[in-house]
């Protein structure tokens, strides 16, 4: 079959999320006490998250049901469509046959809605009145503060300058949802206070922008903080996306051959791939694809190694390829991929050999997303377009071997705020 659209039914959205923890080749290393570097315990994660997703997090059962609260607000956008990109395919003068799960229909405009409204559901259980987060580009930010209305909480954003400062209607979209958008560093912060005063220029990074939600959150028992990648939980809530994927893809019959996804934190990447790295474990054959800025190389050149999450130090250090807490990373238009470390499980399954880092810069990144936007009339956000250039390599190539490979990618989200980053690459402004 051929069909340009897969579209599941209500009935198919999936019940349960899937933990790639219970069937990785070893257990993850432990956590550790940012302080004490002592192995964590769930009462170490109190202060700033609630039980059910401390429980989550360290959790290594394999299914965990969905709450029914939950359900209903994935039924008001999901199943998401599995697209084939035909006119694409068209155009490149391939016979590899590309699809794509675009997440791009949700109320955020990207995935992170699957794992934002469980976050707010679970505090919301726990009492907590006031949220508070990070974000690189502003989706996470974005879909934060959609799942605090749902639930009554606050929020509150602190986003990275240089993104705050180069899509001002990301920050209107947070806004009108209610959540309060923070320029990162600030004033509102000890870490946001030290950063300024000695980089008073600096771009801002995510892991000052996490040391400062984190702060605050620890400071005020109303008041927790939620993220939007790198974590067990986060990975786990976005599992909905995979197993969507290959549901459609057999209705098609057929499996993939490569799989690519962006990667920043890994939330985007490790939710479209957790089903498939369990087949892989199993002996099928699939090549699995992470993409990431040759700018903020995290798994190309990153070490494997612990360390803390955030700049400051106030998160507990985790075993995970990173280049350094203290990285700065240059001004990129993919915000959401100028991440310094990466999710525990991912650089698990890199050091092990199940799935592959490349990287790319943005202008050939760019320049694969106008071919996408010209071809399959959706404008792909920055970071997904890392993706869809990929899968453009991986499409080229088997146009020379003539190899008919299945190709599926994750379209992340849609890129609607980032015209200022399009305007600069046919501007010819980008480096």
């Amino acid at each position: 079959m051929s069909l340009r659209r897969v579209v599941l039914d209500e009935r198919e959205i999936p019940q349960v999320w899937y933990n790639l923890q219970a069937d990785l080749p070893e257990p993850l290393p432990n956590m550790l006490h940012p302080v004490k570097r002592n192995p964590l315990v769930p009462d170490d994660l109190a202060a700033i998250f609630p039980p059910g997703l401390i429980e989550q997090e360290l959790s290594r059962e394999r299914y965990i049901d969905i709450p029914g609260e939950v359900m209903d607000i994935y039924r008001s956008w999901r199943p998401t469509p599995l697209i084939r990109a035909l006119k694409l395919e068209q155009l490149l003068e391939t016979p590899a046959h590309i699809y794509y799960k675009y997440e791009g229909t949700s109320p955020a405009g990207s995935h992170k809605l699957n794992s934002s409204a469980p976050q707010a559901y679970y505090n919301k259980q726990a009492g907590i009145k006031h949220l508070t987060t990070e974000t690189g580009a502003g989706q996470w930010g974005s879909a934060l503060s959609i799942a605090c209305q749902f639930f009554g909480l606050e929020c509150t954003v602190f986003m990275v300058r240089v993104s705050y400062d180069q899509k001002p209607y990301r920050r209107t979209f947070i806004e009108t949802y209610g959540g309060r958008a923070v320029s990162s560093p600030s004033q509102e912060t000890e870490a946001g206070r030290k950063v300024l005063a000695e980089q008073p220029d600096t771009p801002g990074t995510m892991g000052i922008a996490i040391s400062e939600a984190v702060e605050v959150a620890a400071q005020n028992p109303d008041t927790n903080y939620a993220l939007g990648s790198v974590l067990n939980h986060v990975l786990l809530h976005q599992s909905v996306v995979g197993q969507e994927a290959k549901n459609q893809l057999e209705k098609v019959g057929c499996f993939p051959d490569v799989i690519i996804g962006c990667h920043g934190g890994g939330s985007n990447f490790g939710g479209l791939i957790a089903p498939f790295i369990r087949d892989k474990i199993e002996g099928k054959a699939v090549r699995i694809i992470a993409v990431e800025p040759t700018s903020c190389p995290t798994l190309t050149k990153g070490k494997y190694d612990y360390d803390y999450c955030d700049t400051f130090g106030l998160t507990p250090l985790i075993k995970m390829y990173s280049m350094g807490h203290t990285h700065t990373p240059p001004g990129i238009h993919a915000g959401g991929l100028r991440y310094h470390g990466a999710s525990p499980i991912i650089s698990s399954l890199l050091h092990h050999g199940l799935i592959e880092a490349q990287a790319y810069p943005q202008t050939d990144v760019f320049g694969s997303a106008i071919s996408f936007a010209r071809t399959e009339g959706i404008l792909p956000a920055p970071e997904s377009a890392h993706a869809i250039h990929a899968a453009v390599e991986e499409a080229l190539k088997a146009r020379e071997t003539g190899e008919e490979k299945t190709i599926l990618f994750g379209l992340s989200g849609h890129g609607h705020f980032d015209m200022s980053a399009y305007e600069d690459y046919l501007a010819g402004k980008l480096g």
